[in-house]
């Protein structure tokens, strides 16, 4: 199904609403980080584009940068009324989301794009309880994530009791790897990073610009240790109460904005490490076949627990996992 529709760009012609004299309906939507990052741009770009297709039926009010709900009540916030739309981080909340967390492991993904469509084609074939209150909007993942550090990582004894930013699985990867991960937002890293408070932090590489941290790190460690994912939501009970006309449109955009989101964000990534290298100076540490032997090594027994903390719930882990090998192979061999 995903293979039909990615040719498709957003901005082509889709369905629309006929136009309308009456009131918008205006929907509230929610996200943490600033406007510049690129979910929030995502989150622009969907506005844009339901009330395009809507013909003006639809307005979107859109609150980036927390200052509607925040990474720590987004998802509550939703069905508590706060805003119509939340979009946010199940990575953040592994306790929450047992069975989407097996799909941040880290699994050297070359890009964005082929972990974001598995983590929507995952979503809707096996149809999570945890999201089982929500009408799912959209979904998508950063790129794998790296470790960005103000000294050079180069092997695990370099690694070794490192403070590093981390959160969710990729938490858990890194502690595996003898590092000492840090939970904190990405709003405090700048500061810690100035204080030393941690001494990197571990995400998709945009941040370098987006956030302006290659002022304070100067590596990057080439090993890939995982993907933090979003999910777009809103309530059932919203869902169920918009016209038949608009629930199409949004349902068209949803792995549209999958597609978009990531694709949008491999591109950046590129323009980001030529500007953080010509700019900040900041490095691409390669490790040796030797040392990655290791690494690799260290983090089989975490996938093993991943899986077994969802199977542990009644979730059906093995089978979820054996699915996204399935899907990542097939994937890689389209979009690599």
């Amino acid at each position: 199904m995903i293979g039909m529709i990615t040719g498709c760009g957003v901005g082509d012609k889709k369905t629309s609403t006929e136009p309308t004299n009456t009131k918008p309906i205006v929907l509230t939507y929610a996200f943490f980080a600033p406007a510049g990052t690129f979910p929030a741009l995502q989150m622009e770009k969907w506005a844009e584009e339901v009330v395009k297709r809507t013909n003006g039926k639809v307005k979107v009010d859109t609150f980036p940068g927390g200052t509607l709900l925040t990474a720590n009540n987004m998802y509550i916030g939703v069905l508590e009324g706060a805003a119509d739309i939340g979009l946010s981080s199940p990575t953040y909340e592994p306790g929450r989301f047992p069975l989407l967390a097996i799909a941040d492991l880290p699994l050297s993904y070359p890009n964005a794009k082929i972990p974001s469509l598995i983590y929507w084609e995952l979503t809707q074939e096996f149809q999570p309880e945890s999201l089982a209150e929500y009408k799912v909007i959209t979904m998508f993942t950063t790129e794998p994530a790296y470790i960005q550090s103000i000294k050079p990582v180069r092997n695990l004894d370099d690694l070794r009791g490192l403070e590093l930013r981390a959160t969710g699985t990729i938490g858990q990867a890194l502690q595996a790897l003898g590092a000492a991960p840090i939970g904190m937002s990405m709003a405090e890293v700048g500061g810690s990073l100035q204080t030393q408070v941690i001494k990197g932090y571990v995400s998709s590489r945009e941040v370098l610009k987006d956030f302006m941290f290659a002022e304070r790190v100067k590596y990057v460690t080439d090993y890939p240790l995982g993907q933090v994912s979003f999910a777009a939501v809103m309530t059932k009970e919203k869902w169920n109460s918009l016209p038949p006309d608009v629930q199409k449109v949004i349902d068209e955009l949803s792995v549209e904005m999958t597609v978009w989101a990531s694709e949008y964000l491999d591109s950046h990534v590129k323009e980001v490490m030529n500007w953080a290298s010509k700019e900040h100076g900041v490095q691409v540490i390669t490790l040796t076949p030797e040392e990655k032997a290791k690494w690799d090594e260290k983090l089989i027994p975490l996938q093993n627990k991943i899986v077994g903390e969802a199977e542990a719930k009644g979730l059906p882990g093995q089978q979820f996992i054996e699915r996204l090998f399935e899907l990542r192979e097939d994937y890689i061999n389209k979009y690599q």
